[in-house]
């Protein structure tokens, strides 16, 4: 019995030892380190001014401020004020009105204007770049513009209106007016945006599904709803998120061209929680009004993002 054990001992394998890394392997590990360390500046740069403001600005809306100095925690006080606070009411339903109305126009406009450059067009170039400039400009200068267009006393188009006999329109002192001039110039500068994006997608698309769609009878605006929107829908998916976002948060337009006004009628969140924040400095109802926003925000593009998921492995 001892001999057939030290048998079987004696022939037992050897214990694996670990296997070295491959050349592959070893080259692999290697990309991946580089591409962390590429990657490292950037989110740094990330959390320091991002992740630490965010999470500061939650920290300082459970506190009540008076100025820029030490708060005092008063939990959920903010919170609750902002429910009986009819100004901001106000500001959240301009805001959504302004975003129910800029994001499909720009969007339609954008599309649009993509379709039209994307087809036969003497001086198509020439009429892109033009729709594109005011992406090259800052959002304070095209609102600087926008007050140059509408200055009620000597803008441009009130100088316009008057000069064929019409009367001029209060831009400034008329609520209505006012917000119409904040949409106007907005479309002015987002449409050159979105009509890039299309063009991209217009682009990628393939000319034999038109020729399939064409043999098969569709017409121009068959071919247009059956083959260009549905393969367009990544790019109006990515369009719809950035534009609600755009719209939530707008702030350098409104704040140049109205300020607000007149009496709250082109106040919106951003605008409300800046006028809280930096002339009454009462910095924790500011910062309440913030993540209010942010939560707003964050809870349209998570549920865009399922349905259009779900959409997408239905299909």
């Amino acid at each position: 019995m001892t001999r057939v054990v030290a048998e079987q001992d004696r022939v037992a394998p050897p214990p694996q030892l670990p296997k070295r890394l491959g050349r592959r392997d070893t080259k692999t590990v290697r990309e991946a380190l580089a591409g962390w360390l590429f990657l490292t500046p950037n989110m740094l740069l990330l959390g320091l001014f991002v992740l630490v403001p965010l999470v500061w600005a939650v920290v300082i809306s459970f506190q009540k401020t008076n100025g820029f100095g030490v708060g005092e925690f008063v939990g959920v006080a903010n919170y609750e004020r902002l429910i009986s606070d009819p100004l901001f009411w106000r500001a959240t339903a301009n805001t959504l009105l302004f975003t129910i109305i800029v994001t499909p126009l720009s969007m339609g406009l954008g599309l649009g204007a993509a379709v039209l450059f994307n087809s036969i067009l003497p001086a198509r170039g020439v009429f892109r770049s033009i729709l594109i400039v005011p992406m090259a400009i800052s959002g304070v200068a095209t609102a600087l513009i926008g007050v140059l267009v509408f200055n009620e006393n000597n803008g441009i188009l009130n100088n316009l209106i008057r000069f064929i006999g019409l009367p001029s329109v209060n831009w400034q002192s008329g609520g209505s007016a006012a917000f119409v001039s904040v949409v106007l110039v907005t479309l002015w500068w987002r449409v050159g945006f979105n009509m890039l994006i299309y063009l991209a997608g217009l682009q990628g698309i393939g000319l034999e599904l038109y020729e399939a769609a064409e043999l098969d009878g569709a017409g121009s605006w068959a071919r247009f709803r059956n083959v260009t929107v549905p393969l367009l829908g990544p790019s109006s998916f990515f369009l719809l998120i950035l534009n609600v976002i755009y719209s939530f948060q707008v702030f350098d337009i409104v704040f140049v061209m109205t300020g607000g006004g007149p009496q709250n009628a082109t106040s919106v969140l951003v605008t409300y929680a800046y006028d809280t924040g930096f002339v009454t400095r009462d910095q924790g109802y500011a910062a309440a009004i913030g993540v209010v926003l942010l939560l707003i925000t964050f809870v349209f593009t998570a549920v865009r993002w399922r349905t259009s998921r779900g959409r997408d492995l239905a299909e």
